[in-house]
């Protein structure tokens, strides 16, 4: 764990208990005298050191140390244009994303989406926060629906689409934008509006589940 998030960092002295408690005390066994770096949800770059006073069984007494501004971020940003798939696989996906350093991920409402997916920002971003609290990364991926293809390419026309062609996509190859279709990949109508775009594949004989294309992708990105 890089740092705990708590509303209340920043304060002279913070009081956890709960869930952050059993982590701190109980999962991480720290003990009074030891420092611990926490960050509030409204200003994620400014990390705050605590050190553990004492606790009673239920929470856990902390007084501020130092105070310094930290960001960790990914040079590169990468917006993901990712065609609607089951929530239960984004979730699965979005710490590898959020630890790819991934700005932003728009979801698209595609011809082969299943139509009766519903997205629950947020609970994607509770997992977010999960994770960067592990990985220490100072921002949670910005995220946003658009209801067809079309649209999306219409609002990011430099997008890079990853679909089956002879231009394989090379390690590093500058991209702000790519899209990833959905299972089942683009229909042909789709395909249409590809023209005037970076289409590129991978260079693997296997065929990708959406989320491992999109790991895929943004690894070669960075």
């Amino acid at each position: 764990m890089r740092f705990l998030l708590h509303n209340d960092a920043g304060s002279n002295e913070l009081v956890i208990s709960g869930e952050d408690y059993k982590y701190l005390i109980k999962v991480r066994r720290h003990k009074s005298g030891d420092l611990i770096a926490f960050r509030s949800r409204s200003q994620l770059r400014e990390e705050y050191r605590y050190r553990l006073e004492r606790t009673d069984g239920r929470n856990g007494y902390f007084t501020l140390q130092s105070h310094r501004n930290v960001p960790c971020e990914n040079e590169t940003k990468i917006h993901l244009g990712w065609c609607l798939i089951d929530p239960k696989t984004v979730e699965k996906t979005l710490p590898m994303l959020t630890e790819l350093g991934v700005h932003k991920i728009t979801f698209i409402h595609c011809r082969r989406s299943q139509q009766n997916f519903r997205l629950d920002f947020e609970r994607f971003e509770r997992i977010m926060e999960s994770s960067i609290m592990q990985c220490g990364r100072t921002s949670l991926i910005e995220l946003a629906e658009s209801p067809a293809l079309g649209t999306f390419l219409d609002e990011n026309p430099d997008s890079v689409i990853l679909d089956f062609c002879d231009n394989v996509l090379q390690h590093g190859e500058k991209m702000e934008t790519v899209v990833i279709g959905c299972e089942g990949g683009f229909d042909a109508s789709e395909r249409k509006l590809f023209s005037a775009h970076r289409v590129r594949s991978l260079k693997s004989p296997m065929i990708l589940r959406s989320e491992t294309a999109a790991v895929a992708v943004i690894s070669m990105s960075l």
